[in-house]
């Protein structure tokens, strides 16, 4: 049984993104760290650093490369980091003059970073597309009931009236920012890492920055003016924007909620949650998961916001609560996505003719 609501075998029927944790999954990151390495294998040889005899026989370990899962659950226990006991096994498939060549002039940080970045770019494409998603749902609604009329409320009072389209405006306005904030924080969030050591690829000296844009070139990703391994505001970034997300999907939700109330009738939603004492109730359900996950996300940026505290060259502390925090943060704007897609899809009516 795990401990995650997002993969556990009953809550995930509420909180899961199949779709997010396979891009999440142990098996995406050790594809994606061999991904780097054999990349950077290939970069080193086309710019001389490496023989090229040496990356032709690295790159066969992208298909004969078997992770031995166990070791590497050991090997971070015991080293703090995975990328150790992986670059030993992978290294077991060399001659010993190739090996040598194998992952040469990158650390730990370098590896386990990209493979987070490599992934990060297939997850901003899927929750950039979800977002779009909801806008068109969004759009239709307001094309169908938009005329339709709703007391305004402020401060939980009625106040004045408005029209549906209205009140859809001011969910749908955040989410089109968000896209556009997204495609700005890419250009920052989607760089690959490779600093060695220290930060500084003191193995490679002049050829250094050569080598990381054609590392960069074949990952598909861009280039800093220095390695970022103990500069974090992208991350955290990235984290607040997710923060976002969830917090406009939470408004909505919260909305909906207070919208569908028996008294109020301002939405007829089908298909709502059932009640074991009580027959006659249809409750809310997805419109109020909105709201829980939109509370979940938001205290998690300021948990991951502590990550930006990161001692010198390196940080094993503020490094390793990236790894509790941001994936999670990840399944929770993601499962709110796919559930507020859900929730406008249940909308039967809106307001009053």
């Amino acid at each position: 049984m795990s401990l995650s609501a997002f993969d556990h075998p009953i809550l995930s029927g509420l909180f899961g993104d199949p779709e997010l944790a396979e891009l999440l999954s142990a098996r995406a990151d050790v594809e994606a760290m061999v991904a780097f390495e054999m990349a950077l294998a290939q970069a080193q040889a086309e710019c001389g650093i490496i023989p090229l005899a040496d990356a032709g026989s690295i790159a066969r370990l992208a298909d004969e490369y078997a992770p031995d899962f166990g070791g590497l659950r050991a090997g971070l226990g015991r080293d703090g980091v995975v990328a150790p006991e992986l670059v030993k096994q992978m290294r077991k498939g060399l001659d010993s003059q190739v090996a040598r060549s194998f992952h040469f002039g990158a650390t730990s940080q370098d590896v386990i970073d990209t493979s987070l970045v490599i992934r990060l770019k297939s997850i901003t494409t899927i929750l950039a597309s979800r977002i779009a998603a909801v806008e068109t749902m969004l759009a239709d609604l307001s094309d169908r009931f938009g005329d339709c009329k709703l007391m305004a409320r402020t401060r939980m009072q009625d106040a004045l009236e408005i029209s549906v389209a209205d009140r859809i405006a001011d969910w749908s306005a955040p989410l089109v920012r968000h896209r556009l904030r997204l495609e700005e924080i890419k250009a920052r969030l989607l760089v690959v890492q490779y600093g060695g050591a220290v930060g500084v690829l003191e193995k490679l000296g002049e050829d250094g920055s050569l080598v990381t844009s054609a590392l960069a070139s074949r990952l598909g990703l861009g280039v800093t003016e220095k390695s970022w391994h103990n500069q974090r505001d992208s991350i955290v970034e990235f984290a607040g924007w997710l923060g976002l997300v969830s917090g406009s999907l939470g408004k909505m939700g919260q909305d909906i909620a207070l919208m569908a109330q028996n008294a109020v009738g301002d939405v007829v939603l089908a298909g709502g949650g059932g009640s074991s004492a009580m027959p006659h109730k249809s409750n809310p359900v997805s419109a109020e998961v909105l709201v829980t996950l939109a509370r979940y996300t938001a205290g998690s940026s300021g948990i991951l916001a502590q990550s930006l505290v990161h001692e010198q060259e390196r940080s094993g502390a503020a490094w390793t609560l990236e790894w509790l925090v941001l994936p999670q943060m990840i399944m929770a704007t993601g499962s709110s996505l796919l559930i507020a897609v859900r929730l406008l899809d249940s909308i039967q009516s809106l307001g009053q003719a």
